[in-house]
Formats: C-alpha cells, structure tokens, sequence
C-alpha cells in the first residue's frame, strides 16, 4: 500500500499522545539498572536520543515479575520504585521527547541460575542459560502473568511514562506461547492457533482496561521467528487481526526472529560469535565455539530489511503500524512513509550517534555511523553501547526532581 508522502518530522498522535516527530528510538536492553535500580547513567541513555530528537523513546527492558527479568539486573516493575522512574521520565520530557516502558515477561529467555526464580515457558524445554528445565505453568499462574502485566501498566502510568509497549516478540513468553514449535501444551493455551494466541489477545485487553485512555498502548509482534516449525508470516498476520478486532492496541511495532533460536535474523549484519563465546562461561562458551554458526547466523544488511514482511501486515490491517529494522536515513524514513507507515523505530543507528535525527534535519543526505559489526548485541552483558563510540555523549546540566538517584 502506498499513498501521499507524510512529513517525518510533523507531529503525529499515537493513541491519546501526541510526538513531536514520527521516530522512535527503539527498546534495547540498556544494562544500566544494577540490582533492577534506576540510575543515573540508565537516565543518561535515554537522554541523549531524546535531546538527539526522537519523538520518543522506549526504556527496556521492565520485567512485570522477578521470573520475567532475563536476569536478575533489571527493572521489576513495582510501586516502590515509582520515585525512581519518575526522575527518568521527567528528564526525558524535558528534552521535549515522550517515552515509553517496554513491559513483558522474558519466559523461557530468562536466566533462571541468575534470577534465582524458575524460568516458565508454554511447555518444560531445557534452558542453555541456566542449564536447567524450565516449567510449564497452569492455567491460574498464566492469569497471574496477565494481571502482572496490568499491574506493572499502572506503575508506568503513575511514573509518568506516555506508552506502554508490550513485548510480544522475539520468543520472549507471550511469543512462545505463539510459536507451534515451543508451545506444545493441550489445553485452552495450545494447539490451535486462537489458542496459542489466547494469552497475547488477554495481556493487550487487561492492560487496556487498567490504563485507559492515558497512555498509548503498543505491541512489540513477531512476524516470522526465521526457525523451522516456529511462528511464521500467515499466522502472525492472524494474530494482528485479532490484536486489532479486539481494539485494545494503538499501534504495532513489527519485529522478526528468536532470541532463543535465531536472534540474527532481526539484527542483520556481521554475527560475533567469537565475541559471544568470550562472554560465557563453559560449557555454553564452548558451544559457542564450536557450533555457534547455526545460532549466530550472517544475514546481510540492507536498509529496511523487514520492509516486505511489514509490507504485508499494511496491506491487511488498518491500525498504526512502526516499522522496523534498516531506518537509518531520510530517504528511507520517506518512502515508510509512502508505504502508509505511521511510525518509524531506530536502535543501532541511534546508539552508535543519539543525535543521528538531529543531524538529518539539518542535512537530509547524512548517513549513519553504524557499520551493523553488531559488536554491541554482546554488550547488553555488562553495558549496552556502541563499541566504535569514542566521544561520550555531552549533555546539559538539568535538574530532576521526582525521585532520589
């Protein structure tokens, strides 16, 4: 589908908010909350973006549950720490952005030896992570996960976060709940496809419920998990009509592949396997060593790479859409825009240079500086950043109140 060119950079509404612009800085694992704490430094990295001028930027990762963290160092979402991220969303507001909080539940991602809480997924699997099973949870412990994601909705929304996005990819829990190959289970949850999708449509209608009208609400969908016997792109199209029929979302962000299985196939770019296998300890780094080629595979890069599995989803449904994957130029900001796409999302091309959108509107021909060596995917271990970054990122001094640091 394509139409009339949109204005990028022209205000845009998202549900009940307005951006300033059309670009979003994409959630990324920032590795800046230790013992799940905001700090100063996690403030700073949404900062830069937000005075680089994006219209918006999304804090990731906030887990709705200690079991849903992917490790033990990140943001739980929790009353206690509303102060907290106050102080973070204050100070995005005043570099004129708006932000979101990327809320889900990690399931068979999480790293149960590091969490110190069981990892669940739709049906038991053996966890590399942690180097145990995972397990399978019932009927009522899966009602508990939709009314987590509720809960942790309203802790957004009395922080002063604009969105929510609910992370429905990637093989996280609601994305393997999706996937035929990880979700074997045979009761309301499994089997068919209104079944496995069951959980995915709840989350989306109770988190509607508890915030209402104000503040946007997103999913993060999968279109295809690029593994055999996973997700592919005719039932994810489904479920994206039901997300829509059911009127709880006001917007989809589309993303591909699997962290578990396949987490190449939504980067693109050069695989560091090397790099990864000097991050583990054994005996998963000598699984990296030795066999790491057909889990870190090489797709090449390209600018908007995911645009003909999203081509799809806007020739089918009517809502918002963002897309993803490749958004590293003006020129291809226009033709999204052309192609009908309300939204655009950056991650990389905004890590390697915050203030990659502000130097595009002064020179609509500037090119990113990222190389896509995806050195920084191994990164989120420790602190996520740009590895080719030499210049620290320089910020005015302003004062939040709000919260304590």
């Amino acid at each position: 589908m394509s139409g009339p060119a949109t204005d990028v950079f022209a205000p845009a509404t998202l549900g009940p908010i307005t951006l300033r612009n059309r670009v979003i800085k994409a959630a990324t694992f920032e590795a800046r909350s230790p013992a799940g704490a905001v700090t100063d430094d996690l403030i700073a990295y949404h900062r830069a973006p937000a005075a680089g001028g994006v219209g918006m930027t999304t804090v990731a990762y906030c887990a709705v549950a200690p079991e849903g963290r992917t490790a033990r160092d990140q943001i739980v979402m929790r009353p206690d720490i509303v102060p907290d991220l106050t102080r973070l969303t204050d100070a995005i507001h005043a570099e004129g952005a708006k932000v979101c909080a990327q809320l889900g539940h990690a399931g068979p991602v999480a790293n149960a030896a590091s969490n110190g809480v069981a990892a669940i997924s739709p049906s038991r699997m053996f966890s590399p992570l942690a180097m145990r099973a995972t397990r399978r949870p019932h009927s009522a412990a899966l009602s508990r996960v939709v009314a987590d994601h509720a809960r942790a909705a309203e802790v957004a929304v009395e922080a002063g976060f604009d969105g929510v996005e609910l992370h429905f990819a990637h093989n996280y829990l609601v994305s393997a709940f999706l996937s035929p190959l990880l979700n074997r289970r045979r009761d309301d949850y499994g089997g068919s496809l209104v079944n496995r999708a069951r959980l995915a449509r709840r989350i989306a209608i109770a988190v509607r419920e508890a915030v209402g009208d104000r503040v946007a609400v997103i999913a993060k969908l999968s279109m295809d998990d690029g593994v055999a016997g996973g997700l592919r792109l005719e039932e994810s199209l489904q479920v994206g009509r039901w997300l829509q029929d059911d009127g709880a979302l006001d917007a989809l962000e589309l993303t591909v592949g699997s962290s578990l299985l396949n987490p190449m196939f939504y980067f693109r770019g050069d695989a560091p396997r090397s790099e990864f296998a000097r991050t583990f300890q054994p005996p998963l780094s000598w699984a990296l060593s030795t066999a790491g080629r057909p889990f870190l595979r090489r797709y090449p890069y390209q600018d908007a790479y995911l645009l003909d599995h999203a081509r799809q989803f806007r020739r089918e449904l009517s809502m918002p859409l963002i897309l993803l994957g490749g958004i590293t130029t003006k020129a291809t900001m226009d033709m999204a825009m052309r192609e009908g796409f309300e939204f655009v999302a950056m991650a990389r091309a905004l890590l390697r240079d915050p203030s990659l959108l502000n130097r595009i509107r002064q020179d609509r021909d500037a090119a990113s500086l990222c190389t896509h060596c995806n050195k920084c995917m191994v990164t989120i271990f420790e602190r996520t950043h740009c590895v080719l970054t030499t210049e620290p990122v320089t910020l005015p001094d302003r004062e939040f109140i709000g919260g304590s640091s």
